[in-house]
């Protein structure tokens, strides 16, 4: 398993995992280009034999960051990898001086609110029909 930072070429492939993890709602290529480019945003990936399995990447403004995305290939899931870039994208918070990061997930994804309860974030409220498929989302922080 090899972990770097996103490179502009990659972008095409995340898209690809993007749809395959996220079929409802998937950022497009376009979206991910937007964000990379931003200039406040960092991504870390996991790549195996060249292939992309996991990916993640927050957002920074002055002292805050967002988790803008994380996910992992489902033939990869539940050893790790999305822990891992987790960690990646923590240690780049605390290089830029982040103090608090922020997140959404849906309230029925339990296995990414215990990796996130287990990494110190706190769920701070609910964001009633988030998503476009109407569930909620509890919006968490973590204090750096």
């Amino acid at each position: 398993m090899n972990g770097r930072k996103w490179a502009f070429e990659d972008l095409n492939a995340i898209a690809a995992l993007e749809r395959e993890c996220f079929p409802e709602n998937p950022r497009n290529v376009r979206m991910l280009a937007e964000s990379f480019l931003s200039g406040r945003f960092f991504g870390s990936l996991l790549e195996e034999e060249g292939v992309i399995t996991a990916y993640g990447g927050i957002s920074c403004v002055e002292d805050e960051a967002e988790l803008e995305l994380i996910a992992t290939s489902e033939m990869y899931r539940r050893c790790g990898r999305a822990e891992k870039i987790l960690f990646d994208l923590f240690e780049e918070a605390n290089q830029r001086g982040i103090k608090r990061m922020f997140l959404e997930v849906r309230v029925s994804n339990s296995a990414a609110l215990m990796m996130y309860l287990k990494n110190g974030f706190t769920g701070v409220y609910a964001r009633t029909r988030y998503y476009p498929d109407g569930e909620d989302a509890v919006v968490m922080k973590k204090e750096f």
